[in-house]
C-alpha cells in the first residue's frame, strides 16, 4: 500500500513538473513571438566575395552612397572592401554609434595600416587603456595648453610666410602640410632640437607616402620603405625620451604626459607604446589639419568679398599687435567671429573625413534593424554635412549659416568632424590662419 502511494506521489510530482515546464515554454514562445524580431537593414550585398566594391570604385563614392540613401533611407547595408557593412546617414544614427552607444563598437583598421602607425596607438584599442590615453591626448590639446603655444604657432606661421614671399609659385597643400607638421611637433615635444625635427620630418613623410600603398614587403616598394622609416621613427623617439630623462625635464607637452603616465597598478608605458601613440596622434592631426587650411584658402579665393572681410578682421588684430609690439594672444583667437564661421563652413563643405570605420562587438539593434556582430559600421559624415534637411542649399559656401540664431542651419547636432569652439583644435587653426589670411594675396 505504501509503495503504491509513493508511486502515486512521484507520478503527481512528475506531472506537475512537466506541466510547469510546458507552461514556461509556452509562455516563453508566446512572449518571443509577440516581440518583433529585428531584421537586417535594406540594401543589396552585390556579388559573392566582391560585393559592391567594383560598383563603388566605378563611380563617384559620394554619388554611390547618396543614391543608396535616397532609395533605402538613413540606414542601409552593403558589402564593400571585402566586408559586410551597415551605413548610417543621419545625425541621430551617427551620434548613436559615436557617442551614446560607442561602447558597442570598436575602431577597426587594416593590419597593414596598424603596423605602420603602431599597434599600441590608442585608436586601435577600447576600454580602460583607450580611455586613459585619450584623456592624456586631450589634455595636451586643452585650451590651457594651447594658450601657451599661441606665440610659438604665430612664429611658425610667420616663418612660413617669409619662405613664400619670393615671387615663386607654391603648392598650397604641400606648404600647409609642412606648417601643420611643425605645429604638431610643437604640441607633442614642445621646443625640439632642429636635428630631431629634421629626422622626424624626413622619416614621417616616407612613412606617410607608403601608408595607402599596396602592403608588400618586397624591397624598394613604397610600403616596405614606410616600414623601415617607421622603425627609424621609433629609434628617434627613443633618443628624445632618453635625453629628456637624462636632463630630468618635466614638460607638460604630450610626451611629458605619456612619460608620467601610470595605470591603476602603477604600470608605466613602454617606449614602444609611447612612440606608437605619438606617431598615431601626429598622423591623425597632420593631413586633416593641412587639408582644412588648404580648403579655407580655396573657398576664400573663390569668394573675394568674403576674403576682403576676413582680411579686414585679421588685419585689425595684426595692426593692434604691431602698435602694441606684442604677439597674437589666446583672447584674440577667441575674437575672430567671421574667421571662425569660415573655418566651420569650410570643414562642412570639404568634409575632409568622409566617414569613419567601426565594428560591432555584439549584435546591436537600432530603430528596429539588426547590426550583426562583426559587421563594419560607417557613419557617412559627408552625406550628413551635404544634406539639405540639415543645411539648406548645402553646396553653397555660406559661413553666415553658423551665425547665432541663423536660419541657415536647422540643427547644430548635425555637425560632425568639426572642432568645438571650446577645444584647442579650433584655436590652433585660427592661430595658423591669422598670418596667411591676413597677408597672403590669392591671385
Amino acid at each position: 500500500m505504501h509503495i503504491f502511494m509513493s508511486i502515486a506521489s512521484i507520478m503527481i510530482y512528475i506531472c506537475l513538473s512537466l506541466s510547469s515546464l510546458l507552461s514556461y515554454l509556452f509562455i516563453k514562445k508566446k512572449t518571443r513571438a509577440s516581440k518583433p524580431r529585428a531584421k537586417l537593414p535594406p540594401g543589396p550585398m552585390g556579388w559573392p566575395y566582391v560585393g559592391e566594391t567594383l560598383k563603388l570604385y566605378s563611380q563617384d563614392p559620394n554619388v554611390f552612397f547618396a543614391t543608396k540613401q535616397l532609395r533605402y533611407g538613413e540606414i542601409f547595408k552593403t558589402h564593400i572592401l571585402g566586408c559586410p557593412c551597415v551605413m548610417l546617414a543621419s545625425p541621430e544614427a551617427a551620434r548613436f554609434m559615436l557617442v551614446t552607444h560607442a561602447h558597442l563598437f570598436k575602431p577597426t583598421y587594416p593590419k597593414s595600416k596598424e603596423r605602420l602607425i603602431g599597434p599600441s596607438a590608442l585608436f586601435f584599442h577600447q576600454g580602460e587603456y583607450h580611455t586613459q590615453l585619450r584623456k592624456l591626448v586631450k589634455g595636451s590639446l586643452s585650451p590651457e595648453t594651447v594658450r601657451k603655444l599661441i606665440p610659438d604657432i604665430e612664429s611658425i606661421a610667420m616663418s612660413a610666410l617669409e619662405s613664400w614671399a619670393h615671387g615663386h609659385t607654391i603648392n598650397t597643400f604641400h606648404e600647409m602640410k609642412k606648417l601643420s607638421f611643425q605645429v604638431g611637433i610643437l604640441s607633442i615635444f614642445g621646443v625640439l632640437d632642429s636635428n630631431y625635427r629634421e629626422k622626424l620630418n624626413e622619416n614621417y613623410h616616407i612613412m606617410n607616402k607608403g601608408y595607402n600603398c599596396f602592403p608588400t614587403k618586397i624591397p624598394g616598394t613604397a610600403y616596405q620603405k614606410a616600414l623601415l622609416a617607421r622603425k627609424r621613427l621609433n629609434q628617434i623617439v627613443g633618443e628624445i625620451i632618453c635625453e629628456r630623462k637624462e636632463k630630468k625635464m618635466a614638460e607638460k607637452d604630450l610626451l611629458g604626459r605619456l612619460l608620467k603616465f601610470k595605470d591603476e597598478n602603477g604600470q608605466i608605458l613602454t617606449e614602444d607604446q609611447i612612440a606608437d601613440n605619438i606617431i598615431g596622434v601626429l598622423f591623425a592631426a597632420h593631413d586633416t589639419t593641412a587639408a582644412a587650411l588648404t580648403w579655407i584658402l580655396k573657398y576664400l579665393h573663390e569668394n573675394r568679398t568674403l576674403l576682403e572681410a576676413v582680411k579686414a578682421e585679421q588685419m585689425a588684430i595684426r595692426e593692434a599687435n604691431i602698435r602694441g609690439n606684442k604677439s597674437l594672444t589666446w583672447t584674440q583667437t577667441r575674437n575672430m567671429p567671421l574667421t571662425f564661421r569660415v573655418v566651420l563652413e569650410s570643414l562642412r563643405m570639404a568634409s575632409i573625413i568622409a566617414f569613419v570605420y567601426r565594428e560591432a562587438i555584439i549584435d546591436v539593434q537600432y530603430k528596429g534593424y539588426l547590426i550583426p556582430k562583426g559587421w563594419k559600421v560607417m557613419p557617412l559624415l559627408r552625406n550628413i554635412h551635404h544634406n539639405s534637411e540639415f543645411f539648406p542649399h548645402p553646396h553653397i559656401f555660406d559661413p553666415s549659416r553658423f551665425e547665432v540664431g541663423s536660419s541657415g542651419i536647422s540643427r547644430w547636432d548635425s555637425i560632425w568632424a568639426i572642432p568645438s569652439a571650446s577645444t584647442g583644435t579650433t584655436s590652433q587653426i585660427l592661430a595658423r590662419s591669422n598670418q596667411p589670411v591676413g597677408r597672403l594675396e590669392l591671385d
